[in-house]
C-alpha cells in the first residue's frame, strides 16, 4: 500500500530539507537562512507536483513594473498552493499566472541537481522509499524563482 500524507505533512518535509544546495547555483553566494524559501519555487513546485500533481502555474515578479524573475507555484483545482510565497520582499510583486504542463524529467533544463536533491531529501523525511527512477539529464525553464 503507497504511504499516505497530508499537504502539512508535504510542507513540512519541504521546509526542513530547503538549503543553499536545493537552490539554482546563480543564487547561492545570496543564501539568507532567514528568509529559506527564496529561490526554491521551480523545485519546489516539481516536488509538490511529483507527490500531489495538479498544475504548475508560472507567474512574474517584477520590481517598479519591470520584469526581473519567474515564480513557480501549483493549483489543485481551484486552490493555489504557494509554499515559497514569503520569499519575496515588499517591492516585489508576483503578477500573472499562467498554467505550465509539466516536462518529464529528462526535458529539465534548469536546476536539475538541486530538484533531485529536493525530492530525494523530502522523499527520505516521508518515509518513501519506493521511488520511481528520475533522470538527471536535462531540457524546460522550470528551476528558478
Amino acid at each position: 500500500m503507497p504511504p499516505t500524507y497530508t499537504l502539512a505533512d508535504v510542507e513540512r518535509a519541504i521546509r526542513e530539507s530547503w538549503c543553499d544546495e536545493t537552490r539554482p547555483p546563480e543564487c547561492r553566494a545570496d543564501w539568507d537562512a532567514s528568509n529559506p524559501a527564496r529561490d526554491q519555487c521551480g523545485v519546489t513546485a516539481l516536488v509538490v507536483n511529483d507527490l500531489l500533481g495538479g498544475d504548475l502555474i508560472l507567474g512574474e515578479v517584477h520590481i517598479d513594473g519591470a520584469h526581473v524573475d519567474y515564480h513557480w507555484w501549483n493549483r489543485f483545482g481551484l486552490l493555489d498552493v504557494d509554499l515559497t510565497r514569503e520569499q519575496f520582499a515588499p517591492h516585489e510583486v508576483v503578477v500573472g499566472r499562467e498554467v505550465r504542463k509539466r516536462p518529464p524529467n529528462n526535458e529539465l533544463r534548469r536546476c536539475v541537481d538541486e530538484y533531485l536533491l529536493l525530492r530525494r531529501l523530502v522523499l527520505a523525511r516521508l518515509g518513501i522509499t519506493d521511488e520511481p527512477a528520475v533522470e538527471s539529464e536535462t531540457s524546460s525553464t522550470v528551476g528558478a524563482g
